[in-house]
């Protein structure tokens, strides 16, 4: 498995059998090494609706027929472009082909912006739990930090962690340091920063704050360095 890093909240999980996007917002993401143009993907999951989230989804999800993991509300939406969904709700998980995938609870807001002026609401934003080839992967999608994390930790071996850390819309370098103590994942990774000024973070002083697991920082197009078994 190779799990890589593509800039604001984008991650790629490349198992044996899938290539799985979460949250491809690349056209406008000056942080991404990706062109929308030739990405492809087999699963495409999205947190929320917000567009610097749901991104280039369906461009992505048409021309390589894959298929979108959502919000139950976000679904709906999604399938009204013409694409294939799955809708999920909070809490709830299902075994798909390539893993198991399960919703958790995120504390953000989630609507899609379809002209200024004018956003379609959701549904409730969300953090992901994708389990595959023995691997456990969390992306807690934009969220405030909330004590539930324990839970997610409790009841989860996690391996990656990817938390934000731009502060102003979701959590800020302290809070996510104090959820990398809830969560108890073996790597964090640090998203969500740096790609607009209200999120400008340095990076090294998360790491710095972090003592309960390794922090990989990475640059856009990097892969986390996960440990042998």
């Amino acid at each position: 498995m190779n799990i890589s890093y593509h800039g604001h909240s984008v991650v790629k999980i490349q198992t044996n059998t899938h290539t799985i996007l979460i949250d491809p917002f690349i056209n406008g993401n000056g942080q991404t090494d990706l062109d929308a143009s030739d990405v492809t993907a087999d699963v495409i999951l999205l947190t929320h609706g917000h567009n610097d989230h749901v991104g280039d989804t369906v461009e992505i999800a048409k021309r390589s027929d894959a298929l979108v993991i959502a919000p139950f509300e976000l679904a709906e939406l999604m399938e009204s472009h013409g694409v294939k969904v799955h809708a999920m709700g909070i809490g709830g998980a299902f075994d798909f082909d390539f893993g198991k995938v399960k919703f958790t609870q995120a504390f953000h807001s989630s609507s899609y912006t379809i002209e200024e002026g004018q956003s379609i609401y959701t549904g409730m934003p969300a953090g992901v739990l994708v389990t595959a080839e023995g691997k456990t992967i969390y992306h807690a999608g934009d969220t405030a930090l909330f004590g539930d994390m324990k839970l997610i930790g409790d009841r989860n071996n996690i391996d990656v962690a990817f938390l934000p850390i731009g502060d102003n819309f979701t959590m800020g370098p302290e809070d996510a340091a104090y959820a990398v103590e809830l969560l108890k994942p073996e790597i964090v990774v640090p998203i969500h920063y740096n790609t607009f000024p209200p999120i400008k973070q340095d990076p090294n002083k998360f790491k710095e704050l972090v003592k309960a697991a390794e922090v990989q920082v990475l640059d856009a197009g990097d892969s986390v360095q996960l440990s042998r078994d």
